[in-house]
This record gives C-alpha cells, sequence and structure tokens, in this order.
C-alpha cells in the first residue's frame, strides 16, 4: 500500500453540511479495499485562480490515504464520473 494526498475541489452549489457525506461517499472504495484515510482537510470555499465550469469557486478538501493503487484509481474515476466533484487530483506523496 501507498501513501496518496488526493486535492478535491467540490461544485460550490453543494450545501456545506453535505461534503462530509460526499466525501464519506467516495471513501467507502478505500476502506473496502482496506485502506486507511490518515487525514481529511476541508478547507470550505474558496476563491479559484480560474473558473472551472464558469464558477470562480470552489469547496476545497485534502484527503491523506494509504490505499492499494487499484482502490485509488477506482476512486479517481468514480470522483471524475460525480457531478458534484468539479477536479480530483491524486498525487503519490511516498518515494519508491
Amino acid at each position: 500500500m501507498r501513501k496518496y494526498e488526493i486535492m478535491i475541489i467540490i461544485d460550490p452549489d453543494v450545501d456545506e453540511r453535505q461534503v462530509p457525506a460526499l466525501l464519506e461517499k467516495h471513501q467507502k472504495v478505500i476502506t473496502a479495499a482496506n485502506g486507511v484515510i490518515d487525514n481529511q482537510d476541508v478547507w470550505g470555499k474558496r476563491r479559484m485562480a480560474y473558473e472551472i465550469n464558469k464558477k470562480p469557486e470552489g469547496i476545497y478538501a485534502v484527503l491523506d490515504i494509504t490505499a492499494p493503487v487499484d482502490a485509488v484509481k477506482e476512486m479517481d474515476r468514480l470522483m471524475s464520473i460525480d457531478e458534484q466533484i468539479m477536479r480530483a487530483k491524486v498525487m503519490r506523496t511516498d518515494k519508491k
């Protein structure tokens, strides 16, 4: 298993009280594959450097996880399909 950092930008039209449930839905893929959510940090609504989908701001969240490669790929795929998530970037933090 490897360590990853995932930066997620959520549509600003989503109510901020729904953000933890939205993140939990995608984290189930990781926990089902015996991965671990090391840290979850929701930054809240921030202005972006450029518009995405004609929206100037988004709700930022950062996840630190330890998980198998296949689980991370599946989570990334599901986040790219989800209409509430505007962008998601997966970065591997460990060196091998």
